[in-house]
């Protein structure tokens, strides 16, 4: 049985789509290359989602049922949902002002044990041998005739 575990970050301090191109790169990908491509990854999102890669491992090592080999798991599912934007002003020309939201982020990542590949056993006891299939007769070729033309368009009357 494939044991999943998820981590959550919430109210970091960045946009989702920014965090969503990150969390991309490594989705579907093990533990192991995750991590490695996070680290060498040049956005300043990518160590908050190396955090939380890291711990979803770490839950996923505690569950009930975990084979002990971290080797197994992989990134299942990793996505960044929109989290509460605060509002701010900056003064503009003529005593306007523009308003600035300050973004945030819920960045999750799920990581879930690959199972173990089973290998069917070959039965012992000896089969009847299967018939020799019979050559197949080559198909006629098609006459050019047979190909339909265009229609002319009608008179008009």
């Amino acid at each position: 049985m494939a044991i999943a575990a998820q981590a959550t970050a919430r109210y970091v301090r960045t946009s989702a789509q920014k965090a969503g191109l990150v969390l991309a790169l490594i989705r579907g990908k093990n533990v192991d290359q995750a991590l490695a491509t996070l680290r060498f990854t040049r956005k300043g999102i990518a160590d908050d989602i190396a955090k939380v890669l890291r711990s979803a491992i770490a839950n996923a090592q505690n569950k009930d049922g975990f084979s002990g080999d971290v080797d197994r798991l992989y990134v299942s599912a990793a996505f960044a949902n929109q989290g509460p934007s605060a509002k701010r002003v900056r003064p503009a020309p003529m005593g306007r002002a523009f308003r600035v939201l300050k973004r945030t982020a819920h960045l999750t990542v799920q990581v879930t044990e690959r199972p173990e590949k089973i290998v069917a056993v070959a039965p012992t006891e000896k089969t009847a041998p299967k018939r020799a299939r019979t050559a197949k007769k080559p198909a006629a070729p098609r006459a050019a005739a047979s190909r339909r033309q265009p229609s002319k368009p009608k008179a008009k009357e």
